[in-house]
């Protein structure tokens, strides 16, 4: 595993450019890209909390008043409790994130190098190392949203959003690769997910 803890948070990036391409899975049908395409299901769940998170940001941010699904959590809250709201959000929807990338790494990854025969390589290597950039990622939200829950002031505020924003960015980025990358494999070797 590679230290990314010394980068800046702006210096933490995925390296688009070198994203290899999987190559094609020979008799991989359009049933087995279907099956595939299940994984995009789950990202897009994935984003659309991810979605949530970033509208109470914005709004907190705007100082209106939280989203209106959102009242059980944040409704008549001083901005103090606004941004624990915020903190306590964002750690959870971390936990979720590394648990999803947790299985990944250590199931459907190896299950699709090891049934390609090796042609996944570079491409699950590639993976694997953007799981390392949004780990970062999640243990520098985790440690921001903490700071923001014990000491609610602008500054930790500021940078707990900063980390948030930069996770999205680069979550959004993964997954459209890995689906793009993997569909056909995931269909054909694992019968989909």
């Amino acid at each position: 595993m590679t230290d990314l803890s010394n980068q800046s948070l702006d210096d933490l990036s995925l390296n688009e450019a070198a994203r290899p391409k999987a190559p094609k899975v020979s008799g991989a049908t359009d049933m087995h890209r279907r099956q595939g395409r299940q994984l995009a299901a789950i990202h897009r769940h994935y984003l659309m909390e991810m979605a949530q998170i970033g509208a109470v940001l914005e709004r907190i941010e705007a100082g209106d008043s939280p989203p209106k699904h959102l009242k059980k959590i944040v409704l008549n809250l001083e901005m103090a409790d606004n941004f624990r709201a915020f903190g306590s959000l964002c750690g959870r929807e971390c936990q979720v994130l590394k648990f999803h990338h947790d299985i990944e790494g250590a199931d459907m990854f190896p299950r699709i190098q090891a049934a390609g025969g090796g042609m996944f390589k570079q491409v699950v290597a590639k993976l694997m190392a953007e799981h390392e950039v949004v780990h970062e990622l999640i243990v520098r939200l985790d440690n921001a949203a903490d700071a923001l829950i014990e000491d609610p002031s602008d500054d930790n505020f500021h940078q707990a959003a900063a980390t948030y924003r930069k996770l999205e960015e680069i979550v959004r980025s993964h997954f459209g690769y890995e689906e793009t990358e993997l569909a056909e494999a995931i269909g054909f070797y694992l019968g989909g997910i």
